[in-house]
């Protein structure tokens, strides 16, 4: 990039009719821009939400559940999670984008009705831009926006999902600084930072989709080295994060509280069920374990196990999962206490925690009260819950237990 401009202006078009698909996108725009008396110009850089871009290209799914939407757009699960509001997933797209529900979107759009994003956001930013090019005689640049929020950093912010004849990324590795320090790893994002200013004019509530952007000519490239916003996706074996780092796979070991007691909120059964499936997967790689899970759901074996144990644990627990193995001998037994390890692991990933009630006056009655397959021997009762405020991390006492000779 070259010495930047000591000026810039950006320019919201308002007036932009509702798109609908097989509309002429760059005949709504040319409307708008001259209701806005704006002429575009060599050098510009022309802002634009995906969404418009869409809804023209006919990426509007009406009648369909939006859960099954995202999942067809994904190709990848990153996080997920369940609040009072809903469920909420921070998938990757079949784009490389990591970002909330895939990009679908119900807002600005008939009840009833998802907006996905473009299938080539880059192709759709090289058609407009050839459009214009056409319909104005400007040599002019095209960026595709959409929102997403920052894992480190609270609020949302528009990024580059698709470019057209601008620098996508300003790779400044190699070069030095006023001072003669070498830049070794600064690569600028210039289309995220071009999509941000611009939704500094298409607030979410203006309806102004699109924006015009001055003064930055020396940004945009010449024919052939146009690679898109391409270039800002970080390739999966560059990617950090991706499964998690190991200080984050160490403190789901070891920051998992010694339970004192549970809070009186309730426990989402589907979060105990999805945890005891995962930690039964990662336990059978090779042979089926030994390990036997129940979750106690009805609320009849609930009360006869409760009654006949006798235990403030139990009463208190707001889920209770009966450990069972299938065998006698001492493997089963070690095979078990490493799938509740594990369940543990699983189940502080959503805020739970849980606690192991070993053999207790309730465990025949646990057996009869839930009909349990032939085989299943119950060993322990785990209570699980959120933990209360004053449960103290593990490691505070795994630490006292460590000595180096």
């Amino acid at each position: 990039m070259s010495t930047p401009a000591p000026r810039v202006e950006i320019v919201g078009v308002p007036g932009m009719p509702e798109v609908r698909p097989g509309d002429d996108l760059v005949g709504l725009l040319a409307a708008g821009l001259a209701d806005g008396a704006i002429h575009l110009a060599d050098g510009d850089i022309v802002v634009v939400t995906s969404k418009i871009v869409s809804k023209a290209e006919g990426r509007v799914r009406a009648g369909v559940d939006r859960e099954e939407a995202i999942d067809a757009e994904s190709v990848r699960t990153v996080a997920e999670w369940t609040t009072p509001n809903g469920r909420t997933r921070i998938v990757e797209t079949r784009h490389g984008f990591v970002m909330a529900a895939a990009g679908v979107d119900a807002s600005n759009v008939e009840p009833g009705s998802v907006v996905l994003l473009p299938l080539d956001p880059d192709a759709s930013a090289r058609a407009l831009r050839e459009g214009l090019r056409q319909r104005f005689g400007a040599q002019v640049g095209v960026v595709v926006t959409d929102t997403a929020g920052r894992a480190w950093r609270n609020g949302v912010v528009d990024f580059a999902v698709g470019t057209a004849g601008v620098q996508a990324v300003d790779d400044l590795r190699g070069r030095q600084d006023r001072y003669g320090n070498d830049l070794g790893v600064t690569v600028v994002a210039v289309a995220d930072e071009l999509a941000a200013a611009s939704e500094l004019v298409r607030t979410k509530l203006s309806q102004v989709p699109v924006a015009v952007v001055r003064g930055l000519a020396h940004l945009l490239l010449p024919p052939g080295d146009d690679t898109g916003a391409s270039a800002l996706v970080r390739p999966s074996a560059e990617d950090r994060f991706r499964l998690g780092t190991p200080e984050a796979m160490r403190a789901a070991v070891t920051e998992r509280p010694v339970v004192a007691g549970f809070t009186a909120r309730g426990v989402d059964h589907a979060l105990v069920r999805r945890a005891l499936t995962a930690t039964l997967s990662a336990a059978q790689p090779l042979s089926r374990s030994a390990a036997r899970f129940v979750l106690v759901e009805s609320e009849a074996a609930r009360a006869a196990i409760v009654e006949a144990g006798d235990d403030d644990g139990l009463r208190s627990a707001p889920a209770l999962v009966l450990a069972c193995t299938s065998d006698d001998d001492e493997h089963a037994l070690l095979e078990l206490g490493a799938a509740v390890e594990g369940l543990a692991v699983a189940l502080w990933a959503d805020g739970l925690a849980c606690a192991w009630l070993p053999s207790t006056p309730a465990l025949p009655g646990a057996a009869s009260s839930l009909d349990l397959p032939t085989g299943w021997r119950p060993a322990g009762i785990l209570a699980i819950g959120r933990p209360t405020p004053d449960s103290r991390p593990s490691s505070t006492t795994a630490a006292d237990a460590v000595v180096t000779r």
